[in-house]
């Protein structure tokens, strides 16, 4: 149990984010859940989590133990369609490649076969707890069939630091794709994003098809041409993308809404070509300061064989 009583200096600060900054390895996020969940009252009330605090205030937050999850460890072969390669790895975290197809944490329909069923084999006990049980150590997400790196912490220590690098914009992440039509030049796509009113399993720009889609957030994506393929029936580009937010499905949702939706995606695009079964979109290279050392680290992963496989087809 925490108690703290306000001293000064905190009148009108939100109660979610005065504990976040004031409890050793709560995310504002974990703290707004807690509030949420009724394990804090402030002066013997419970409190909402944008509670405006004041001098004299005395809160109290339960931290409930930890709940055993019934998620199985899962050995999950290098050799097989949904793999997963440990790249790197050290006391605080690891950086893994995970092929397309594979689910990043378990969800309904999908409870086993993820990558969060392979690192507790990987890792036993060994990985953050600050996205809960269904997500252990997951810092970051890419989507089923988009493949390549990600990052996992394996403690909250590591888990937080590395989360204020994505927030601040510094951690590199560079993707590759293949999107229908022809892009002429490098450009910056500055377009929020948020859930669609309608589809609500589709995240939309805000604004697009007359629609205000539901809790837009800023989202800014870099992409620069790699190359033209303009001589078959399937006119294609090869780009770089560089995301500077993190947004649900933020770079399939910016190259649809300016025309060139990612050959493959059966959501945002028409899904052709067929054969690929997904989108043609490879997370290649990740870069982050270490949070315990201070050391910039970057990783690279080649693209993987349907990308190779395309891109053969385009020159052909």
């Amino acid at each position: 149990m925490n108690e703290i009583t306000l001293t000064g200096h905190e009148n009108n600060q939100r109660l979610d984010k005065f504990l976040s900054e004031n409890i050793e390895n709560l995310t504002r996020t974990s703290a707004a859940n807690l509030i949420e969940a009724g394990n804090c009252r402030v002066n013997g009330k419970l409190a909402a989590k944008n509670f405006k605090l004041k001098t004299g205030d005395k809160i109290i937050l339960m931290i409930p133990e930890p709940t055993k999850t019934d998620i199985l460890p899962e050995e999950i072969p290098s050799d097989s369609s949904l793999s997963v390669e440990v790249i790197y790895e050290d006391g605080d975290l690891l950086v893994v490649n995970k092929s397309r197809g594979m689910v990043v944490h378990p969800a309904h329909g999908n409870y086993s076969g993820t990558l969060v069923n392979f690192l507790m084999h990987h890792c036993g006990d060994s990985l953050s707890g600050i996205n809960g049980e269904i997500r252990p150590g997951i810092v970051h997400r890419i989507d089923k069939n988009t493949s390549g790196l990600l990052l996992v912490a394996k403690n909250d220590f590591t888990h937080i630091r590395l989360s204020e690098q994505l927030k601040a914009h510094t951690v590199k992440r560079e993707y590759q794709a293949v999107v229908s039509g022809i892009v002429r030049e490098n450009g910056k796509i500055d377009a929020s994003i948020g859930r669609h009113k309608v589809r609500r399993k589709e995240m939309c720009v805000c604004g697009a098809d007359g629609l205000q889609s539901i809790n837009p957030r800023n989202a800014v994506t870099h992409y620069e041409v790699i190359k033209n393929y303009e001589g078959g029936a399937l006119r294609a580009t090869h780009l770089k993308i560089c995301l500077e937010t993190g947004r649900t499905h933020q770079i399939r949702v910016h190259l649809a809404y300016i025309g060139h939706p990612v050959l493959g995606d059966d959501v945002y695009g028409n899904g052709k070509p067929k054969w690929l079964g997904g989108q043609c979109l490879h997370a290649g290279k990740l870069g982050f300061i270490h949070p315990r050392n201070g050391e910039y680290m970057e990783f690279k992963s080649g693209l993987p064989e349907y990308f190779v496989k395309l891109i053969k087809q385009l020159r052909e």
